[in-house]
């Protein structure tokens, strides 16, 4: 056998090893209003006697219930002997919280499995969703004891558990309740390596009985004969259906060939059609905070904010191949990702990355930081950011520029506003404005209406609320704040 080829089989074998024992879970749904006993199943519950009977303070252990419930953790990811999940808490940043398992020794899983594989019961219980108590109660212990959980925490709680610790293994028993290969892999091995290692056995454990059952069949003597009667051979074991038809010639000490020819096998039949694909969300996932940590190759913020970016640029690649429904009134979009320059794309990124975010502690100091790098104020890039939301690159050019409409859209526009009883706006480029009340409308390429707003007096213009293609629309929108 090529070596080449061995090595290469070996290490993707690995690969589906490694991969097989780490599974990573989503947040779990917030549990309004939930009351009474968290967990579902019985093993659940279990799980979580052993968090609660070693437990120091009661009251650590209520508000990790309540955090929990309420969807503080993020995702879980669980590994043989440890649970790792990050907890927000009252601070910007989420703590880093754990769980830790002792796993099975190896001669604890073959006691296991063997056992198993020799109740079918048992088995069909796992593959259903089940623990069965005569598994997890047999000579191995699944299920962990009073000390057994050994919980951590990046938080300054020296508390036992601390309530992000515990919010953590009440959302594991939720885990458990759903599936309990869950458990088999906090003892130190993966659902798709079990079932492999349960096959061999049992298949080993067929084979056994059938070998057995041969030598008892062939060992006794035949009924009505004597003792020196001729065991049955292979070839009279194949009786009439294994006899050559008529017209060919069947090789001796062979049987029928059974299976598929590789000709079906592989014939071109028809399939049914695809379903059509899911509709776009209204808005880009937001990904989980990072906890902050001493000696990362990385900074968790800036990875947070490349991940928000892409998943901003998901969301617009999937709405951009979307058909746009007829009489949405949104102009088509030709590419989700134009070529930017690096202030545009600067702000692009500001904007996308925290798309509903005010000025928080984060923002102003993204926003400080990204001035430094581009030579402009803070409130640059905040009015800047302000106009990317509002309009995205035509929004951005029009804070800026002006240009010269033709007659058409931009003269009607006036006409319109002073129908509406609304306030007269004075021409100038693309722009209508009252300065004495604050207020300006800017007419985009789009054939969109931009609307701003100033201290008045100040000429100070920000943009303020979302584009509108009817002017009267936009100023009634910008009147009404």
């Amino acid at each position: 056998m090529n070596p080449r080829r061995t090595s290469g089989r070996a290490a993707a074998a690995d690969r589906l090893a490694r991969a097989d024992r780490s599974r990573t879970f989503p947040p779990l749904p917030v549990r309004p209003g939930a009351r009474g006993l968290f967990a579902e199943s019985w093993w659940g519950s279990a799980w979580l006697d052993a968090l609660e009977t070693a437990a120091l303070d009661s009251a650590r252990l209520a508000r990790g219930r309540t955090y929990a419930r309420d969807g503080h953790v993020d995702t879980i990811n669980v590994t043989p002997g440890r649970i790792v999940a990050t907890v927000r808490g009252s601070r910007p940043r989420p703590y880093s919280a754990d769980i830790r398992l002792r796993t099975l020794s190896e001669q604890e899983w073959d006691g296991l499995l063997d056992a198993i594989a020799a109740e079918p019961d048992q088995l069909t219980a796992l593959l259903a969703k089940k623990l069965p108590r005569a598994l997890a109660d047999g000579e191995t212990r699944l299920l962990p004891g009073p000390g057994d959980l050994v919980p951590r925490c990046s938080c300054p709680d020296n508390g036992w558990p601390c309530k992000h610790a515990a919010a953590l293994c009440f959302q594991v028993a939720r885990l458990l309740d759903a599936d309990p290969f869950v458990l088999l892999l906090m003892r130190g091995r993966g659902e798709r390596e079990l079932l492999d290692d349960l096959s061999r056995r049992n298949a080993a454990r067929t084979a056994h009985e059938a070998r057995a059952h041969t030598v008892a069949a062939t060992s006794s003597p035949l009924h009505g004969q004597g003792p020196e009667a001729r065991p049955a051979t292979p070839t009279d074991a194949r009786g009439p259906a294994a006899e050559a038809a008529p017209g060919e010639c069947a090789a001796p000490g062979t049987s029928t060939p059974h299976g598929v020819l590789a000709r079906v096998a592989l014939a071109d039949r028809p399939r049914p059609p695809l379903p059509p694909p899911l509709p776009a969300p209204p808005q880009p996932g937001r990904p989980p905070a990072l906890p902050d940590g001493d000696g990362l190759p990385f900074d968790p913020a800036a990875l947070e904010f490349l991940a928000a970016d892409a998943a901003a640029r998901a969301h617009a690649c999937v709405t951009a191949a979307e058909p746009s429904s007829p009489g949405s009134g949104r102009p088509p979009i030709h590419s989700p990702f134009p070529s930017l320059p690096p202030w545009e794309d600067a702000i692009r990124l500001t904007a996308t990355a925290h798309p509903t975010a005010g000025l928080t502690s984060t923002t102003r100091a993204l926003y400080r930081d990204l001035a430094a790098a581009t030579s402009r104020t803070t409130t640059d890039v905040a009015r800047a950011v302000a106009a990317w939301r509002q309009g995205g690159p035509e929004g951005l050019a029009l804070l800026d520029t002006t240009w010269n409409p033709p007659a058409g859209d931009f003269d009607r526009a006036r006409s319109a506003l002073l129908a509406a009883d609304l306030p007269s706006l004075r021409p100038r480029h693309n722009h209508l404005t009252n300065p004495e009340r604050g207020i300006q409308l800017r007419f985009g390429h789009d054939h969109r209406w931009y609307p701003y707003e100033s201290e008045p007096g100040t000429e100070d213009w920000w943009p303020t609320g979302p584009a509108d293609p009817d002017p009267v629309g936009a100023l009634t929108a910008l009147l009404a704040r």
